[in-house]
């Protein structure tokens, strides 16, 4: 396994301990994470977005991907980009989080 595949799983698993706190499900598991960019010296950007853009704890979720991601051994710098293009849907989620949401 390649060094970046090991440290892009690192993220993910991190990513899976952010909750939005109004919902019972992980960002990842709601497919609120778009991107996951491994840069040169391990400069890592992740391109998000939010349940809807009025979200009042974006700032928090924000600022605890950013730490965490942060604080994997070997990463240099982390940007965390918000965007709402394209907005983001139930669609989105994965078939657990629409069974635990009860979509399904």
């Amino acid at each position: 396994m390649s060094e970046e595949a090991t440290l892009r799983e690192k993220i993910e698993e991190q990513l899976k301990t952010v909750y939005d706190p109004e919902i019972p499900v992980n960002i990842w598991e709601l497919g609120l994470v778009y991107a996951i960019k491994i840069k040169e010296n391990n400069r890592i950007g992740i391109d998000m977005t939010l349940t809807a853009p009025g979200c009042p704890v974006a700032g928090d979720i924000i600022r605890e991907v950013d730490e965490k991601v942060r604080n994997i051994e070997g990463v240099s710098e982390v940007d965390v980009h918000l965007t709402f293009d394209p907005p983001w849907s139930k669609e989105m989620m994965s078939e657990e989080a629409k069974l635990e949401l009860g979509f399904l």
